[in-house]
């Protein structure tokens, strides 16, 4: 791994436990603004990775995904995702239980996606100002930087926000997914839990991969298109 790549890919990194910390930040404001203070006390309405981070899913997974070339793994199709440690909820301080417990749950996934949106207004900004350069002049450092800030931003994101709709327990897709069962369906499919983690490990980066591809293209398509115009 050379050492601009190794860079890269701490950075990324950094943005993933930032990430993380923002989806499930998300979650405790939704259950706090719902009804649910559980979280609010355990003090996870916070950007503060202390309070997030879960030891597989922050820290060892990411680092395995990240390394994994240097011992020849290669993990995942290149696109980083993780996930936190989850967000207390007391289903019964709900006004409406089903729908307010699909709103903290879809929180989560739709504050990635928002950070998706920002990440793609800042590199529209940047390509914009790159447009209007002389054709020989370089982006300045910080710029370039700030680039490949939005560039990951948007991978690591969209990657998350495809990973947590998956209907793998204790993953956001499942809450929802559960939601929705019929109740004679949900014993048979609690028990799937117990397999959540190797589901996540074999279906996890097939399933991103698969959706990321397309995704990417399009914010792609929609970025020429406007700043083509």
């Amino acid at each position: 791994m050379q050492p601009t790549t190794f860079l890269i890919a701490v950075f990324e990194f950094v943005l993933l436990i930032f990430s993380l910390s923002f989806h499930e930040c998300a979650h405790a404001w939704m259950a706090s603004r719902l009804g649910d203070q559980t979280a609010r006390l355990q003090g996870r309405v916070t950007l503060n990775p202390m309070y997030h981070i879960d030891p597989i899913g922050t820290l060892l997974f990411p680092a395995l995904m990240i390394f994994g070339p240097l011992i020849g793994g290669g993990m995942m199709g290149g696109y980083l995702f993780g996930w936190a440690k989850p967000t207390p909820v007391i289903t019964r301080n709900f006004r409406k239980i089903k729908r307010d417990d699909i709103l903290v749950t879809l929180a989560g996934p739709v504050s990635n996606l928002l950070l998706v949106v920002v990440a793609v207004f800042g590199l529209a900004a940047i390509l914009f100002y790159q447009g209007h350069l002389p054709q020989e002049m370089p982006l300045p450092a910080n710029v370039e930087a700030l680039r490949t800030l939005c560039d990951l931003g948007i991978q690591v994101n969209l990657a998350l926000f495809i990973f947590n709709l998956l209907p793998i327990p204790p993953l956001d897709g499942s809450r929802v997914l559960r939601q929705l069962l019929p109740y004679n369906a949900l014993n048979a499919y609690d028990r799937m839990g117990a397999f959540g983690l190797i589901l996540m490990i074999l279906v996890g980066g097939p399933v991103v991969r698969f959706f990321m591809t397309p995704a990417l293209h399009l914010i792609s398509f929609a970025l020429n298109l406007v700043l083509g115009a």
